[in-house]
């Protein structure tokens, strides 16, 4: 295998030598007389470097380190008349292939060594190819990655998005069938929003907020909850299934999983701070911020809506309630914020 050499000696006649040598055995040689002249020549080109040590200016180990300063992996072979194990364990230090001493006696033994040096330096170059390969598949492999899951990314949003609009659609057909419920859930979901915004949640609590609003009685489409309508008061038994809406509701949320901050929100919206509510009976820090945001968006509603079982309060009378539970059913610092928004709207139609 023909190899290119650079060939660095400060004696002519050694130079001539070894360029004679090599091109023997079919080696295209470059000789150079000084370390300098081996770094303006050097690139990767060269697949070996045969350099002396005792040279003027910049010896041998000089020259040696320049190349590691400048990361060239060329293997490098000594060669010197002054032949020391000083020698060899500095030029071994410095990461030279191999030390050799001149005058060269073995021709056969030295073209071995170079041989090697050239496919050692042949072995790098595949090694540094392979790296760069892999390395730009990896890159290709990361960017084809993105792009699906960009792709995969805006399926899933279109698919949460379809998703929440059907069930939101079929929710609003089936509460306009009942007076009673007809555009509680818009409402709710307005008031719980406004309360969101005044309580400065960022986007992502906002997005959340929305949907557990929007299906915070999605249990109560799965029930038989006829005896809402009914004058007076409610049996034992008719309020046992009135409050398992909150768990049903929760159950149908399973299964999206994209949903399960919203789930919890669903199944404890009738949960109050003192741990007095349901189904679970947890209150104060157990309870999600944005389920005591619902809880007073939909008990604010629940008062002021018209029922065939009482008349509905005005706003000031249900911010009053609110203010009464304050501490027990809701929390204290929501009450205050939503009494200043819906306050401050009633306010604004009366002008």
């Amino acid at each position: 295998m023909s190899s290119r050499i650079l060939v660095a000696d400060d004696d002519s006649l050694v130079r001539l030598t070894i360029q004679k040598i090599l091109n023997m055995f079919n080696h295209d040689v470059v000789a150079v007389e000084s370390g300098r002249q081996v770094l303006e020549q050097i690139s990767d080109a060269f697949d070996v470097i045969v350099l002396d040590i005792n040279m003027p200016d910049m010896d041998g180990f000089e020259t040696l380190e320049c190349l590691n300063k400048k990361r060239i992996d060329t293997p490098v072979l000594f060669l010197t008349g002054a032949g020391s194990m000083e020698y060899a364990v500095k030029a071994i230090h410095l990461g030279a292939y191999d030390f050799l001493t001149k005058p060269i006696n073995d021709i056969e033994l030295f073209h071995v060594k170079v041989k090697q040096a050239a496919e050692k330096k042949q072995f790098l170059r595949q090694e540094k190819e392979y790296k760069e390969k892999l390395e730009s598949e990896v890159q290709l492999k990361t960017r084809e990655l993105a792009e699906k899951n960009i792709l995969l990314e805006e399926y899933s949003n279109n698919l949460e998005n379809a998703t929440v609009q059907i069930m939101s659609s079929l929710q609003a057909a089936m509460e306009e069938k009942d007076g009673y419920t007809a555009g509680h859930t818009r409402r709710v979901t307005e008031y719980a929003l406004q309360l969101g915004q005044a309580a400065g949640l960022d986007i992502d609590d906002i997005v959340v907020l929305r949907r557990a609003s929007q299906f915070h009685d999605i249990g109560k489409l799965v029930i038989d909850l006829s005896c809402i309508q009914k004058p007076g008061a409610l049996t034992p038994e008719e309020w046992a299934l009135i409050k398992k809406h909150p768990e049903v509701g929760a159950s149908i949320i399973e299964p999206l999983t994209f949903m399960q901050r919203e789930r919890d929100i669903i199944r404890h919206h009738h949960e109050k701070i003192d741990g007095s509510g349901y189904p679970d009976g947890i209150g104060g820090k157990e309870l999600d911020p944005l389920t005591k945001i619902i809880t007073i968006a939909d008990s604010y509603d629940a008062m002021t809506s018209r029922r065939n079982y009482r008349r509905n309060l005005s706003t000031p009378e249900a911010v009053g309630e609110l203010r009464r539970c304050s501490g027990s059913q809701f929390d204290p610092e929501l009450v205050e914020l939503f009494a200043g928004v819906v306050l401050s709207v009633r306010s604004l139609y009366k002008h």
